[in-house]
């Protein structure tokens, strides 16, 4: 029998009155939006929607013979251990290929003790911003920004500064412009060094060591998303931002949804040194103990079968650059003069900037009508956003697909220029 709190008709007026009452939620949830991208994917859910908005790896191309299998091996061979309860730091033999991959592809020499298997590098972010923010805290992003990152920062009330970038990425000369007036130091800087979301744009050599020479400067530090880094179409890959020497401290992101599958929402954040570590371990076993413990195990067993992820990651670089390119030749062939565009060497974004005189969230509500969907500029914006900026994804849709699509954009923009 449910026991029934009893409450006198004059207490429940004093609480139902009392300072507050009317307030459910945090503070913090005042300044919070929703994703503008899902809400994006929402409406443009109807097959009758051409849709460049989500940053979407292309389905027909998952491992997934590879993964049944794997799947059907695992749970023949160690059914009940893949299916119990494990560590919060991760599955040992994943945790040891991603520290030898690391030195294999991007030169950052990690131990596997400084790795945590995180809930895809979203959860990466949310733990970092859990470990290091206070309300009030500064952070530096650079300027367009990974909108993610900027919902898992503001979820802690932290003040977020832009840092501007250029079409090859953040720029060193404002970074140290920001550090020299700021107040206080800033608790870290973000970025996406590979390929970043939503500009597509890469920070080569020279500048990375200049980044990593200016955070060691000031004590700053760095936390470097890298999910994109593999897809490389042209060019040669670049040591991490993180594998600088000089860098007193950072956390290194990763992930295979970009790669594999983002529905296994596999991930990993390698940290410099071990009280990084440690505090990242007990803030994730606040937040869901461990990662899935198959589907760890599932990753490992693909990623340890000797060419299969050479294998996949060469299939990627091939659909995408090849869709990379169709998307390129169309806005060359469909946009109007005035409007340019980034040229990325990798990953799955460009970023398209048009005549000052379109707002591109009023462009996407004419462009629908077309059925054709993006994602407007304004919400990857640090302050002042530029409203006639725009992100396209070319990974998840055919070269035919792109090409009428950015026919019907060219359209919807023609239109709104038109007086």
């Amino acid at each position: 029998m449910n026991a029934v709190l009893p409450v006198r008709e004059a207490e429940r007026s004093r609480i139902s009155s009392a300072p507050g009452r009317a307030r459910r939620w945090a503070t913090r949830m005042g300044n919070l939006r929703p994703s503008a991208i899902r809400e994006i994917l929402k409406v443009a859910e109807s097959a009758s929607v051409i849709s460049f908005a989500g940053g979407l790896p292309a389905p027909e191309l998952f491992p997934t013979a590879a993964l049944a299998e794997a799947a059907a091996r695992i749970l023949t061979d160690d059914g009940a251990a893949a299916l119990q309860y494990s560590t919060t730091e991760g599955y040992a033999p994943l945790r040891h290929w991603i520290a030898q991959d690391l030195i294999d592809s991007t030169a950052l020499a990690a131990s596997p003790d400084r790795i945590l298997v995180t809930h895809g590098s979203q959860q990466g972010l949310d733990l970092v911003a859990k470990v290091f923010l206070d309300p009030h805290d500064v952070v530096l992003v650079e300027n367009p920004a990974y909108l993610g990152a900027l919902q898992a920062f503001r979820s802690y009330e932290a003040q977020v500064v832009g840092i501007p970038s250029d079409d090859h990425g953040l720029r060193p000369d404002a970074l140290r412009r920001a550090l020299a007036r700021a107040t206080r130091l800033p608790k870290f800087l973000y970025l996406i060094p590979n390929f970043q979301n939503p500009t597509g744009v890469s920070l080569g050599g020279a500048r990375r060591l200049e980044i990593a020479g200016i955070a060691a400067e000031y004590g700053l530090t760095v936390v470097e998303d890298d999910p994109y880094g593999r897809l490389r179409f042209t060019g040669t890959h670049t040591p991490a931002l993180c594998s600088a020497q000089v860098l007193p401290s950072w956390v290194y992101l990763g992930t295979i949804s970009k790669i594999l599958a983002p529905g296994l929402r596999v991930g990993w954040a390698v940290s410099s040194d071990a009280a990084l570590h440690e505090k990242l371990v007990i803030a994730k076993q606040a937040a869901d103990l461990h990662t899935s413990t198959f589907c760890q195990r599932l990753a490992t067993d693909f990623l340890q079968t000797p060419g299969s992820l050479d294998k996949q990651v060469e299939r990627l670089s091939a659909v995408y650059g090849w869709r990379r390119d169709a998307m390129l030749a169309a806005l060359e062939n469909h946009l109007p003069e005035g409007c340019s565009w980034t040229h990325p060497e990798g990953g799955l974004f460009l970023w398209v900037r048009l005549p000052e005189s379109i707002d591109t969230v009023e462009l996407l509500r004419r462009s629908m009508q077309d059925h054709v969907a993006f994602v407007p500029g304004e919400p990857f914006w640090v302050g002042n956003p530029v409203r006639n900026t725009l992100r396209l994804n070319y990974s998840h849709s055919s070269e035919e697909t792109i090409a009428e699509g950015i026919a019907r954009l060219g359209k919807s923009i023609r239109s709104v220029l038109t007086p």
